[in-house]
């Protein structure tokens, strides 16, 4: 049985599943003061004795959490001294980021010759001043670290600190005081020195908060008979187990509008262009699907104002809900974007969208004579009619929910379109359907029907399709080999490999090796059989020629465990089904060439 705990804005949702049949579920508030809370008390109502399911029967707990988020959007994020070495034709000026920015010298080329070393002395006068300073998290960015870490390596050890593990807070190592430091090339293969800034700033800027958060489920979960491994949506959506995750805190970002995603594709066999909606109480999360495979944002996210190389589900969030505040504002009634506690109808003291929604009958959700209260109470203080102020209500939430919906699609349509499929380039995305989750969803289906021009479907257990998505998500995991055959060396970034290779090196090698690696990477966490279906999704060699001609040649590889539901069978790119591809829409000219 699988443990699937998603913990929203305004509800934390819990399912066990059987298979693909669910044996328990609930639906508890979330505390956002105490988010450990919201989830011991989901576990409680699962679980015997309180509840109905042998916490022995547990064989995986998944959890999508809103923690890194929050902590990034609230401000609540810890200092964190950031460390680069850029080298000539770039000025790491312009990537500034945090209070603690400290470029210093030293370069490694393209290929991964050092051209300057580091200045030690320069190091332990940057160590020295955030000592003094009290910062204890750092980030480490080199240029072209994915092609030699060397740089990287040596300046967290200048500064003291570990790149993984959760040290004690303040603890001070070797005579340094340095908790953490997030080396980039631990994070992400890809060569963007920008991106890969901002990530290890974020990786490092959330890793307390997150750690101690970690520490707390992992002993709740002991504490209620749980012995099963707990693992942690990612953005990209799939799933890190929780050790892993102590190290890259910043995967769990957008792990909620992940987590709507893979519940769509646990519920629905979905073959088509289409919308997904998941409308909580305090927002609506929004993701294209392009083909019947989830948009993936290709490069990476942006994390506040920065662009980062957290790989993710390309989805949207709008401040409309079913708790979204109601608000007259120059005679215009406004729905969110704040939430400000429960509905009227759910004993709050302001009224709210669903306040409008059972005013006018669409609904009849908890105390409908509050509802009418409320609403009858608001329109008087500024002089309207009750029906109005509701109508125009429903009317904001659904007109804000279209615009945002084609902004996105539209966005999705200006560039080529990536799913977690394949690359679908010059094709246009034109949704047929939209499909609702998420508490009021079968409330919002006649309204934003007319207004999408669309077919609109809720699916069975709309209500916590989140937590489903996150209990039946599989694992995944990705890395880039790099080799240059000319200097025999061979790097995997993100695992810190390094070793020696020989000249006649070639491509398929690359792939055979980077199979295995990544296989055996997941095989240390734990993740075997179907779930760990590697595939190479990018490679390419190219000879280096010097002057009496191919001297070696220049490798890349990069393999993925695709998202996915655990269980459900990979659908293949390839075409078939009288001119359509396999997951059912026409190709678009490139793939039907000849």
């Amino acid at each position: 049985m699988y443990l699937g705990i998603d913990v929203g804005g305004t509800h934390t949702d819990a399912v066990v599943m059987d298979g693909r049949t669910i044996a328990a579920s609930i639906k508890v508030p979330t505390d956002h003061h105490d988010l450990l809370a919201s989830v011991r008390a989901a576990m409680q109502g699962l679980l015997q004795p309180h509840g109905g399911v042998e916490p022995g029967r547990i064989t995986r707990m998944n959890l999508s959490t809103t923690l890194s988020t929050n902590a990034i959007v609230e401000g609540k994020t810890e200092d964190v001294a950031v460390v680069v070495s850029a080298g000539p034709g770039i000025d790491p000026e312009h990537f500034r980021v945090g209070r603690f920015y400290f470029p210093v010298g030293g370069s490694i080329d393209h290929r991964g010759e050092e051209i300057a070393p580091l200045d030690p002395a320069e190091m332990a006068r940057v160590s020295a001043a955030c000592c003094d300073a009290g910062v204890r998290l750092f980030a480490a960015v080199g240029k072209f670290s994915t092609r030699n870490p060397a740089h990287e390596t040596a300046m967290g050890e200048a500064l003291g600190a570990r790149s993984g593990g959760s040290p004690a807070p303040g603890t001070v190592i070797d005579g340094r005081c340095g908790d953490f430091v997030s080396l980039g090339h631990r994070l992400s293969g890809q060569l963007n020195f920008p991106r890969r800034v901002a990530t290890a700033y974020y990786n490092s800027a959330v890793w307390r908060v997150y750690n101690r958060f970690a520490d707390a489920i992992e002993q709740s979960a002991r504490e209620f008979g749980i012995t099963a491994p707990i693992h942690i949506l990612k953005a990209d959506g799939g799933t890190m187990p929780l050790a892993v995750s102590r190290e890259l805190p910043v995967e769990s970002i957008l792990s909620g509008p992940a987590a709507s995603v893979m519940g769509i594709i646990a519920l629905c066999d979905i073959r088509e262009d289409c919308v997904i909606l998941d409308i909580g109480g305090t927002t609506t999360d929004i993701a294209v699907f392009a083909c019947g495979s989830p948009v993936i944002e290709k490069d990476g996210i942006e994390v506040g104002s920065y662009p980062t190389l957290v790989r993710a589900l390309k989805t949207r969030s709008i401040g409309v809900g079913g708790d979204s505040r109601l608000h007259v504002a120059a005679g215009a009634v406004r729905v969110g974007p704040e939430r400000a506690g429960a509905s009227m109808a759910m004993g709050g003291t302001r009224p709210t969208l669903i306040d409008a929604l059972n005013y006018r009958g669409h609904a009849a959700v908890g105390d409908v004579a509050a509802s009418v209260r409320g609403i009858r109470e608001l329109a008087g203080l500024w002089d309207l009619y009750p029906e109005r102020l509701a109508d125009d209500a429903i009317a904001e939430a659904v007109a804000r929910i279209r615009v945002a919906v084609t902004d996105l699609v539209d966005e999705v349509n200006a560039r080529p379109v990536y799913t977690i499929m394949e690359l679908l380039q010059g094709r246009v995305v034109e949704p047929a359907a939209v499909y609702l989750m998420g508490g009021p969803a079968k409330v919002m289906q006649p309204l934003l029907a007319p207004a999408l021009g669309k077919r609109v479907e809720v699916p069975d257990d709309f209500a916590v399709a989140n937590a489903i998505g996150a209990a039946l998500t599989r694992t995944t995991a990705e890395l880039e080999l790099f080799a240059d055959t000319e200097k025999g060396v061979l790097f995997i970034p993100t695992l810190g490999v390094e070793r020696k290779t020989d000249r006649g090196f070639d491509l398929e090698r690359a792939k055979a090796d980077a199979r295995d690696a990544l296989l055996e990477h997941l095989a240390g966490l734990g993740v075997t059989g179907g779930e760990a279906a590697v595939e190479v999704v990018e490679a390419s060699s190219f000879n280096m020629v010097g002057d009496y001609g191919t001297v070696g040649r220049n490798i890349r590889v990069k393999c993925q465990v695709r998202p996915g539901i655990m269980g459900e069978q990979v659908r293949s790119g390839q075409q078939g089904n009288g001119g359509r591809n396999a997951c059912g829409c026409k190709p678009c000219p490139d793939e039907a060439g000849a």
